[in-house]
């Protein structure tokens, strides 16, 4: 049992110099009972009625502090668990899913939980967002399946439960994973006024603009540095397959240009793959977005995110500041995360 959550919260705060407030302590405190009545021992666990709730699902709008409540939770908790990118996780059952038809066995989802069970009893989404089809079609079984084998959730995202996947292809076969949710969850929005990542405190110090001849010599010069006395390697990733070059890879330091990451066909797991092999990330001339670019701008959210997930700072350059981007109007609200993603893996305070 968790004891003295909330001092253990604030020696926590204390200790990353992080700030705290009222709306944040409040959500501690429902943390905190949530462990309460739902991490029990495995007798105890025995006599939890159906209706318990399994997860935890905490929304709100980007820079409130989701992730860093959520990470000290997950920091806290003993039992077997594992913190995974959404997509990572859908990548492996997908996998899981291709191998078992090779082998032409039946009740792929049963065998799937019943294997991820064994490894973990809680899981940890953070920035929890639906935008696949193929996903949003199985959720639903995927996850009442987990629930059933009493796998806990604690999970962020910028949208509250009844909104996810909104204006989605075939909406109506996503309900009943919206249904099992709010069923089975315990949801909380944690509202602050100011997004703490672009603070003064946080100023950016690797977010090279415009994009002129002073910029590119400033970011040449960055480039030099952080490879200094690394060697130069013909790194070739092999993706299901598929090769993908990263042309300038300096010993886990890799430099790219957008185009390179997302004018192409690639998605979470050619990114996942690149992020496993980069300590440093530097992305060169980001345009501006808008509905003609919005293939690009969904890859690039799905990009950042990947890198945010993986703790890999990062270097930009493009032809504006941070604040002035546009976006296209279907992804306005999850390129919001995105920006504030982007003030954090570029400043001082992250380290390379």
């Amino acid at each position: 049992m968790l004891k003295n959550f909330e001092e253990k919260f604030n020696f926590y705060c204390d200790s990353n110099n992080l700030e705290i407030n009222h709306n944040q302590l409040i959500v501690i405190k429902k943390l905190h009972d949530y462990y309460k009545k739902n991490f029990r021992s495995l007798i105890s666990n025995f006599f939890l009625k159906e209706n318990s709730k399994k997860s935890f699902y905490l929304y709100g709008d980007v820079g409130v502090g989701k992730t860093m409540i959520l990470d000290f939770f997950f920091s806290q908790i003993k039992q077997k668990k594992k913190r995974l990118h959404f997509n990572e996780f859908m990548l492996n059952f997908h996998d899981f899913v291709q191998e078992r038809k090779n082998k032409k066995e039946q009740n792929i989802i049963s065998l799937f939980v019943k294997d991820f069970k064994s490894k973990t009893s809680l899981i940890y989404f953070d920035e929890f967002q639906v935008t696949n089809i193929v996903d949003a079609m199985i959720l639903g079984k995927l996850f009442e399946e987990m629930f059933k084998a009493n796998i806990k959730m604690i999970l962020t995202s910028n949208t509250k439960i009844s909104d996810l996947y909104k204006d989605g292809l075939q909406r109506d076969q996503f309900k009943p994973f919206i249904k099992i949710m709010q069923e089975k969850s315990v949801e909380y929005e944690l509202k602050i006024e100011d997004d703490y990542r672009k603070s003064k405190e946080n100023q950016r110090q690797r977010f090279f603009f415009p994009l002129n001849k002073e910029t590119n010599f400033k970011i040449n010069k960055f480039f030099r540095t952080i490879s200094k006395n690394k060697k130069k390697l013909n790194k070739i990733l092999n993706i299901k397959g598929r090769n993908f070059e990263i042309h300038n890879f300096y010993e886990g330091i890799s430099r790219f240009d957008f185009k390179d990451l997302c004018d192409q066909n690639l998605g979470a797991e050619d990114y996942l793959e690149i992020a496993k092999v980069s300590k440093f990330i530097v992305i060169e001339n980001i345009p501006q977005f808008n509905d003609f670019n919005s293939n690009q701008q969904l890859r690039f959210i799905t990009l950042i995110d990947i890198i945010y997930d993986k703790n890999i700072p990062i270097a930009i350059t493009a032809n504006q500041n941070l604040d002035q981007f546009s976006s296209s109007k279907s992804l306005e609200k999850e390129f919001k995360r995105t920006i504030s993603r982007l003030y954090e893996l570029t400043s001082k305070d992250y380290k390379i």
